[in-house]
């Protein structure tokens, strides 16, 4: 089973301040749980999100897709970052997301949500994927 983990702020967290120093002690515990994650074999994908990057917001209106401000209209809507993760169960989705560092201020709430698998998906939908896709659906 894969679970992605995303990382947002908490209703009381505070907004990181950009002229603090850099904490090389907190970043090296989350370089930890990366590596733990890693050699464990459950890490697919982790990335962070950055703040001050660019970005987008796509929506549909009208039936017809359009850029509008965004992506989010608030600092507390942020996402910190993510985790795809593969495990055997959502007890162990949680056991990782327990350990998690915290301390950025942008990720004291983890959410954790299943992702589609295969075995989710009834057999007309897979046949046309592997229509539609085969590269991707290979993947799948």
């Amino acid at each position: 089973m894969r679970f992605i983990i995303t990382a947002h702020p908490g209703a009381d967290s505070a907004a990181p301040d950009p002229s603090a120093p850099f904490d090389e002690q907190l970043f090296t515990a989350y370089m930890q749980f990366n590596e733990e994650m890693h050699r464990a074999g459950v890490l697919v994908a982790s990335e962070g999100l950055n703040p001050a990057g660019k970005s987008a917001k796509v929506e549909v209106k009208r039936g017809r897709r359009t850029v509008v401000d965004g992506p989010f209209a608030g600092s507390k809507e942020l996402v910190g970052g993510f985790y795809v993760i593969e495990v055997a169960s959502i007890d162990e989705a949680i056991g990782w997301a327990m350990r998690c560092p915290t301390g950025l201020g942008f990720d004291d709430v983890l959410e954790i949500r299943e992702l589609t698998g295969e075995e989710d998906l009834p057999p007309q939908l897979l046949e046309l994927i592997q229509g539609a896709g085969p590269t991707w659906g290979a993947t799948f």
